[in-house]
């Protein structure tokens, strides 16, 4: 009877490996992402692609185990959500308001130590940032945020 059972779990088990969530990989960066209408530097770009991205842009690097499931629906759920709240890639596409609020609540998260997730800072090490890189992150998003609030006359119609 046992057998049986380890025989159905593992046949079931096998068949969920056949049923994959959509993938969020955009084959090219949007025109839309928040770093082609804020230019950001290298090291702030290095953040962003290694912290904040997978999870909050259309361009995520999924790891190994991500293509076993039920963990991938796991995370194409947990990926879905992160872009509800914020989308880096779709950024250029939100009302001024509402760009510099979601700008202002990364900043937040980020100084409290809530972003990245810890979770996700433990199963990717260089997602971790010190406290500089946090620092050096805040500074950008805070005068990108500037900008967005009040664009430059020669932005505006």
């Amino acid at each position: 009877m046992l057998k049986k059972i380890v025989i159905v779990l593992l046949s079931a088990f096998a068949a969920l490996q056949f049923i994959r969530p959509k993938p969020n990989s955009d084959a090219a960066p949007n025109a839309n992402d928040l770093v082609a209408h804020h230019p950001a530097s290298p090291e702030v770009r290095r953040i962003l692609e290694s912290a904040c991205y997978d999870c909050h842009s259309n361009r995520t690097r999924y790891p190994w185990y991500a293509y076993i499931q039920p963990v991938g629906w796991y995370l194409a759920r947990h990926i879905d959500n992160g872009k509800k709240h914020l989308n880096f890639s779709e950024f250029a596409g939100y009302r001024p308001d509402s760009g510099a609020r979601k700008l202002e609540h990364a900043i937040y998260e980020v100084q409290e130590g809530s972003m990245p997730l810890a979770y996700y800072a433990l199963l990717h090490p260089d997602a971790r940032l010190t406290p500089e890189q946090s620092k050096v992150f805040v500074a950008w998003a805070e005068a990108t945020r500037q900008r967005v609030v009040a664009p430059p006359a020669s932005a505006q119609p």
